[in-house]
């Protein structure tokens, strides 16, 4: 093995913390959890020491209304002098880790850590059980962290809110309808193919012991609609979609090679960050070029790839964003990693559990856990593993690859943002068109057993975009038979669509 440099980032320590207390006020609250996740991956790196010794810690935004979550943890854990980090919703989960391996790797640190946790299964015990359960509140005087990553980026455009597009699920649900219409599915069998899917992530959860759902479920329980699995967006029901209601935290410890050597930790466990590439640059939905394809997703894959020295066959596990079918199709598809590999390491957010916030920190640790394994009879070999994350609707994107073993060119970054809004120009939107158009992606709305009503992003013939609606009763049943991507229609003024 190579001789490591000193500024060597290495992931040293993992930790997982997960409860399931039907008595609400016996859970944790979330910052709580996230200080059993920080102490559990000290214990994982086999040093209790090093916690005091942390430099900072790193929480990306939660459900939970903490002025300076660092800070609780911080004395919590006995490094009261840390620097506190948060990173607002919008703000790519991985930065956090990317940022504490850039400064590693700079000299300007020696060791951090990157936690989230969330207790909603917690909040909704409280609201079955009408016991009241509290946050420990922060006074208005508390610092504010040391550190804010903030994102005023849009989530959506001003015409789809207008016209009433703006649930993450019908959003990932239009792009579904796009996959499957460039894939050449018929709407059956694309239903069939998704189940299918699916169900073989439930059965990676129930082989990951920090999964939140266990069981595996059969294809046709996730496919059809029942009153436990309502349909929400067509055609997701509600076990496609991402769970959030759950207890969980995770903590991924990162030092020095210098620090974790002064601290005398074993090696056998450490995993490398081997390269990371960010895109920030963002395009609503209505206006992406391709609703299935991005080309941010193209470029940090292909940027992070080559920062590694590595090409997709070459991975050996991947963990895609996956809070909904739609994203980790297209990441599969953009990474060219579809058949290298199984899709997920954890299950995916629809079954491991899909914490608001940080469930990529979930996918890096378990993907710790995965390329720690030795493959039966054979020497270690270096092996690669590449986790994906998307803020918004595919307005941002990430990947990371990790590996067992060290590699001479160390670790690299790049940020292809301004690679990326070179290529992807956005497609000028037109809320007051009216007339003829074509479907480039829609989905149906379902208010539980009833079709309520159908969004559509259209192409018009001068090259534009609008986005329109219907509540046509016989057209939504149609909808949700027959593919109507590619199906021209008429637009009328006031922003319904019906068929031409």
């Amino acid at each position: 093995m190579p001789k490591l440099a000193p500024n060597t980032p290495i992931i040293v320590g993992i930790g997982f913390h997960q409860e399931r207390i039907d008595d609400p006020t016996q859970c944790a609250e979330p910052y709580q959890l996230m200080v059993r996740a920080v102490r559990n991956a000290a214990g994982d790196a086999g040093s209790n020491a090093l916690l005091r010794q942390l430099e900072s810690i790193s929480v990306p935004q939660g459900m939970w209304q903490y002025r300076n979550p660092g800070k609780l943890i911080a004395e919590a854990i006995g490094c009261p002098s840390a620097k506190s980090i948060i990173s607002d919703l919008g703000v790519l989960q991985l930065t956090l880790l990317s940022d504490l391996c850039r400064a590693i790797a700079a000299g300007e640190q020696q060791i951090g850590v990157v936690t989230g946790g969330e207790a909603q299964f917690r909040e909704l015990r409280s609201m079955i059980t009408q016991q009241p359960v509290h946050d420990t509140p922060q006074p208005e005087d508390t610092p504010e962290p040391d550190v804010h990553h903030t994102s005023k980026d849009p989530f959506c455009s001003d015409l789809e809110g207008q016209r009433g597009l703006h649930l993450p699920a019908e959003l990932f649900a239009i792009i579904e309808s796009a996959l499957r219409h460039h894939q050449g599915l018929s709407v059956d069998a694309h239903r069939d193919t998704l189940a299918r899917l699916y169900s073989s992530f439930s059965e990676v959860a129930a082989a990951n012991p920090h999964a939140w759902r266990r069981e595996p479920v059969r294809a046709e329980e996730i496919r059809n609609a029942t009153p436990k699995n309502s349909m929400l967006a067509f055609p997701y029901t509600k076990r496609h979609c991402t769970q959030w209601n759950v207890n969980q935290a995770v903590a991924i410890l990162v030092c020095s090679a210098a620090r974790a050597q002064q601290l005398g930790l074993d090696p056998s466990g450490w995993i490398y960050p081997v390269s990371a590439a960010e895109s920030k640059h963002v395009v609503v939905l209505a206006q992406q070029r391709q609703l299935y394809s991005h080309p941010g997703t193209e470029l940090c894959g292909e940027r992070a790839l080559a920062l590694a020295g590595i090409a997709p066959k070459d991975l050996k596990a991947v963990e895609l964003y996956s809070c909904f079918p739609a994203a980790i199709q297209s990441f599969a598809l953009d990474l060219k990693v579809d058949g290298v590999c199984p899709l997920t390491v954890t299950g995916s957010m629809a079954f491991a559990g899909g914490p608001f916030n940080h469930f990529s920190l979930e996918g890096v640790a378990r993907m710790v856990e995965v390329l720690r394994e030795n493959e039966p009879e054979q020497s270690p070999a270096r092996r690669f593993g590449l986790v994906s994350n998307l803020s918004g609707i595919f307005g941002k994107q990430a990947c990371v690859v990790l590996s067992n073993q060290f590699g001479e060119a160390g670790y690299g970054y790049e940020d292809v943002t301004a690679a990326a809004a070179k290529i992807d120009l956005p497609v000028p939107l037109d809320g007051e068109y009216a007339g003829p158009a074509t479907i480039a992606g829609y989905t149906v709305m379902f208010n539980r057993d009833d079709p309520s009503h159908a969004i559509a992003i259209c192409d018009t013939p001068e090259g534009k975009r609008t986005v329109a609606r219907t509540e046509d009763k016989a057209l939504l049943v149609a909808m949700t038979q027959e593919e109507f991507c590619g199906r021209k229609i008429e637009v009328s003024r006031n922003g319904r669509f019906s068929e031409k």
